[in-house]
């Protein structure tokens, strides 16, 4: 009894990549690689799955949207203070140099 060929994780990326990309038909991907091409493709579709999975994954704990808001909302007031604090600087300033 042959045994089954093991894959590395980076080798199985390599080539769902490569189906990804369209660098050949499936054809020439499966004599490229020496692989099946139902093997390619399923590889393939796990890739793909796995970037959906881990998009949401990330999307819903990486990301809170009120934490942003209030985050943006709060620097937005610091720069509010800041640019009417320099407006009055720079008026009290201009004042002072009188007409040239």
């Amino acid at each position: 009894m042959t045994e089954r060929t093991q894959y590395s994780a980076e080798y199985k990326s390599k080539v769902a990549l490569a189906a990804i990309q369209g660098d050949g038909n499936l054809a020439e991907l499966s004599r490229e690689y020496e692989i099946h091409a139902n093997m390619i493709m399923k590889w393939k579709r796990e890739a793909l799955d796995g970037m959906k999975e881990t998009i949401a994954r990330k999307s819903k704990k990486g990301f809170s949207q009120e934490a942003g808001i209030n985050t943006l909302q709060a620097k937005i007031s610091e720069l509010v203070v800041e640019r009417d604090f320099l407006a009055k600087v720079l008026v009290r300033w201009a004042s002072l140099e009188g007409p040239t």
